[in-house]
């Protein structure tokens, strides 16, 4: 099952409380006070671990639970502090705060008319990348802290201080060069196993991909780039219709978004409205993700109808780069890797 967004419940380790002790040992009498501090708490910790793809840990136990430090202990001992938890997530981990006490309350928020606040506070990206979600309690101090020349005999200490707590929003935005973005069956997923070593499902109805699949396209000299296969979109996606936010989170980090359309129209689509339906879907979701570069990979070029429909694509978008493949026969993959590889060097370098 794949899982790539989350709310979860932190909360830090409380800091155990100081100790009230006194010190009796034989041949010395009115020892004084010896209590011990309170240990702390643990920390609630987020980690990036490349070998994690996915946040469906966290479906089966939405809770992120440090220990609480113990008690301060006589002879002035103090208490163990409490072991962090940590938390390990996918690199592309976008984490939010929510003003939510519990899950619970998060869910009932999001499905009444006032929604939930999210603050976003990290984007965990790379390997190892950190952020403490819930400072821990501290310690308590012993009566020993207390002892004066005027009070030999204190009764005071100090409560440990409760550790922090909060209800957070975990988003994946699966890491890629290129996107491939286009409608159900536009050929998407054909392409990338043909680009790539990925094994994504290929299937002739809609929504054959349920999730982004990532592949990795070898240029030769060492040179690689990832390219993601996005569930498809459909008209409506920006209001979260069809698989909606499922596909459009996927390619806020593309450094290109490959439009890939059926240009033969073999469904009984026409290319020219695909593409307009694509680019509006993708400005009403961010507009600052409309203005990312993009190319048109021209497929299914094999099919009847596919060259008219071609000539008439580039009367209507002159300026547009259009790549003219078959994804199914392997034509005109050459030229789309020579694109792949310059435009994702260009990207990287900038």
């Amino acid at each position: 099952m794949f899982i790539d967004h989350i709310r979860i419940l932190a909360k830090a380790g409380d800091g155990g409380d100081g100790a009230v002790s006194w010190r009796r040992e034989k041949f010395v009498p009115r020892g004084g006070p010896d209590g011990g501090d309170g240990g702390n708490g643990g920390k609630v910790i987020l980690v990036v671990d490349n070998s994690v793809d996915t946040l469906r840990q966290y479906h089966y136990d939405p809770k992120l639970i440090a220990e609480d430090g113990k008690p301060g202990g006589k002879h002035k001992k103090t208490g163990k502090g409490g072991k962090n938890k940590i938390g390990k997530v996918p690199p592309g981990t976008v984490v939010y705060r929510t003003n939510a006490a519990t899950v619970n309350e998060a869910v009932e928020y999001e499905r009444s008319d006032e929604g939930i606040d999210l603050d976003p506070i990290a984007d965990l990206v790379e390997e190892g990348d950190t952020i403490v979600l819930c400072e821990n309690g501290v310690g308590g101090e012993g009566n020993f802290k207390f002892r004066t020349a005027t009070n030999q005999t204190p009764m005071e200490f100090t409560l440990g201080t409760p550790g922090e707590q909060g209800v957070f929003y975990l988003e994946l935005r699966r890491i890629a060069d290129a996107g491939l973005v286009g409608f159900p069956n536009a050929g998407k997923s054909t392409l990338l196993g043909k680009l790539s070593h990925a094994k994504p499902k290929v299937g002739s109805y809609p929504f054959t991909t349920l999730q982004p699949m990532i592949g990795v396209v070898e240029f030769g000299g060492f040179r690689r780039c990832t390219v993601a296969d996005i569930p498809g979109l459909i008209e409506g996606a920006h209001e979260n219709r069809g698989l909606g936010h499922e596909f459009l989170r996927h390619i806020t980090r593309c450094r290109v978004l490959l439009f890939v359309l059926d240009m033969a129209g073999s469904e009984g689509r026409d290319p020219i409205s695909d593409l307009e339906i694509l680019r509006k879907e993708i400005k009403e979701y961010d507009e600052d993700l409309a203005k990312f570069p993009w190319k048109v990979i021209a497929n299914k070029m094999d099919l009847e109808g596919a060259a008219e429909n071609l000539e008439t694509f580039k009367s209507r978008f002159p300026k547009v780069e259009v790549i003219a493949i078959s994804a199914d026969k392997g034509d005109g993959l050459d030229d789309l890797k020579m694109m792949l590889d310059s435009e994702v060097s260009q990207r990287a370098k900038k």
